[in-house]
């Protein structure tokens, strides 16, 4: 049951209910920025003489000229980077325990001094077993070897391989390729080819989306141009 009031007037006001709680309006928070949390953990590490980290009961291959030294190495649910400074010198997938990951770049400068150690290294199994080596590459070798005897046509092979840091795989293959072609063992052929095979891939297409449709207008009609020349004639 409620009540009623009167103002001074006499006149009958609104039924009297409870108060009004007046509600103060907050400021509309801004959104919350999403940080990446960074799960990785950072240890040092000496490089054996073989050019390997020990992290976590697997073994990682680094570059060989860090032998000796000590390298910092982020560890991560599922890759090691190994670090010199600011720079990722190696970068692997997690390995179990007890296994080895080497990778046959990280040996190139040891293997063109020592030639002889290339037919038996496992980095060597490792890249065929991964496609990295592939079946050019062993027609290439095949046939310095049989040009230039085992140790230069290896030495060779070293070089063509390093070609492999400054160009796309497929060029280099495409440049030796071209090199056999012309019964060539020379790795200054397959660099030639491969940087001419490498300039000549297409472009990739860059997709310019909907968004810029809105852009597109239509093509201008002439016709009423040439009636004004017609006109002023």
């Amino acid at each position: 049951m409620t009540a009623k009031i009167s103002t001074p007037a006499g006149e009958p006001t609104g039924p009297v209910g409870p108060p009004r709680v007046k509600r103060n309006r907050q400021p509309a928070r801004p959104p919350v920025k999403r940080t990446p949390f960074d799960t990785t953990l950072l240890d040092s590490f000496r490089v054996d003489r073989k050019a390997r980290v020990h992290v976590r009961g697997a073994w990682y291959s680094v570059p060989a000229r860090y032998v000796g030294r000590r390298l910092d190495v982020r560890v991560g649910a599922e890759t090691i980077e190994a670090l010199d400074g600011a720079q990722v010198v190696a970068s692997h997938g997690r390995s179990l325990k007890g296994e080895e990951n080497l990778v046959l770049d990280h040996y190139l400068e040891v293997l063109a001094i020592k030639p002889g150690a290339l037919p038996g290294a496992t980095a060597l199994a490792r890249a065929r077993a991964a496609g990295a080596f592939t079946a050019t590459h062993q027609r290439f070798w095949d046939h310095a070897r049989r040009h230039g005897g085992d140790r230069d046509g290896t030495k060779a092979l070293v070089e063509v391989l390093l070609v492999h840091r400054s160009l796309p795989a497929s060029a280099v293959i495409a440049g030796m390729e071209a090199a056999l072609a012309v019964g060539s063992a020379d790795p200054a052929v397959v660099n030639i080819e491969a940087r001419r095979a490498a300039e000549a891939a297409p472009a990739g297409v860059v997709p310019i989306g909907e968004r810029l449709s809105r852009y597109d207008r239509p093509t201008p009609d002439i016709n009423r141009y040439d009636q004004l020349l017609e006109a002023s004639r």
